[in-house]
């Protein structure tokens, strides 16, 4: 190779990226993966999943999709859309602000970055239901009565927050390692608030956690904060409000923490949440 020769980057193939502007003035990127056969099959309306941290998830979504998928047969097709952060701004900066309902309290030795904004949900949220998913639906053949949400950490965090903020954004959650913790479990007050107010929550909604997620594991990678406790207690809480129209699974993965616990969960998500017709429980 000569030296100071520029090489191609990598480009998954069946892919589209284009951006939306949000009314603040914002840039962000949108990236697109359709399913095999959608140019082939232009009768048919796909479910879509959105990924937050797109950085990471959406490759691993798309793969996970594709090989595990095979071609419909594991898995129903559907479109893959991946949330990148910002333009201009690095995922820690996009993600602690976009994904985050409040501006915290802040102590000595927290587990909040100095220089970080936080607590723009809120807007995120808004900027996806008015703008992007508008957007997505009028561009591709979708089936808006069947939009999925997966995201892990603060994305799990930021997917809390919409189920009991604005739900009918999507059928389908995939809450992974969802920081609960966050400012003093702010979720549990704003879980309160949506239960004091409604008598039922429609969504199928899948709750996972790393059994290595505990300050009692000796696992490398340990939580500081207690999350699998965290998920159970949110998961007991949402179970005990009775609504008729919620579906509701909680996993603890034995031998993963929060670093390795994503690719795993998503995995066993997919096929929960995606089943072929081939492999779909009867109802």
């Amino acid at each position: 190779m000569a030296s100071g020769c520029a090489m191609p980057g990598v480009v998954l193939p069946d892919t589209e990226a284009w951006t939306v502007r949000d009314p603040v003035g914002r840039d962000y990127p949108i990236w697109v993966s359709l399913p095999a056969g959608y140019a082939r099959d232009t009768h048919l309306r796909y479910p879509v999943l959105y990924v937050t941290d797109a950085l990471y998830s959406f490759p691993l979504a798309r793969s996970v999709r594709n090989m595990v998928g095979q071609g419909g047969a594991h898995l129903a097709p559907f479109i893959l859309v991946g949330l990148p952060p910002q333009q201009g701004l690095s995922s820690q900066q996009s993600r602690s602000r976009d994904y985050t309902p409040t501006q915290p309290s802040r102590s000595p030795g927290d587990d909040y970055t100095d220089g970080i904004t936080y607590g723009g949900a809120a807007h995120y949220r808004d900027f996806l239901a008015d703008h992007v998913l508008p957007q997505v639906e009028a561009r591709y053949r979708t089936d808006a009565a069947q939009r999925a949400f997966a995201g892990h950490s603060y994305g799990g965090l930021f997917g809390a927050y919409v189920l009991l903020t604005r739900p009918a954004m999507f059928q389908r959650y995939i809450l992974s390692s969802p920081s609960l913790w966050f400012d003093q479990h702010v979720i549990n007050r704003i879980e309160a608030e949506y239960a004091d107010a409604h008598a039922d929550l429609n969504a199928r909604v899948l709750l996972s956690i790393g059994a290595h997620e505990t300050p009692a594991s000796d696992a490398p990678f340990a939580a500081r904060n207690d999350m699998v406790a965290h998920t159970r207690a949110f998961a007991e809480c949402l179970r005990g409000r009775g609504y008729p129209g919620l579906w509701l699974e909680t996993r603890v993965v034995a031998d993963e923490d929060h670093l390795t616990v994503y690719p795993a969960m998503l995995t066993r998500a997919l096929l929960a949440l995606f089943p072929s017709r081939s492999t779909a429980p009867a109802v």
